[in-house]
């Protein structure tokens, strides 16, 4: 019985997806950037970052207390369909 051994060109990259827990994302992130053959693509999903949605999340708190206390006027949410 004899081996082959595979000639992989030393240029060529793969890619490998992994889902990561959100609670260990940013641990596993800085190892990454300690191996100097790994090259991340995107840190960041496409759209708002945590702490981005976070902040949004606040703002429509605090207007939703605003627009109930009936300092600030709300609208429909037909209104609000419609633009969709």
């Amino acid at each position: 019985m004899s081996t082959q051994t595979l000639n992989r060109p030393k240029y060529r990259q793969q890619q490998v997806v992994l889902n990561v827990a959100a609670r260990k994302y940013d641990f596993f992130m800085e190892l990454l950037k300690n191996f100097d053959f790994v090259k991340v693509a995107q840190e960041e999903p496409d759209g708002d970052s945590r702490e981005e949605i976070i902040a949004k999340l606040k703002d429509a708190a605090e207007d939703l207390k605003l627009i109930k206390a009936g300092k600030l006027k709300g609208r429909p949410a037909r209104e609000l369909l419609n633009e969709l």
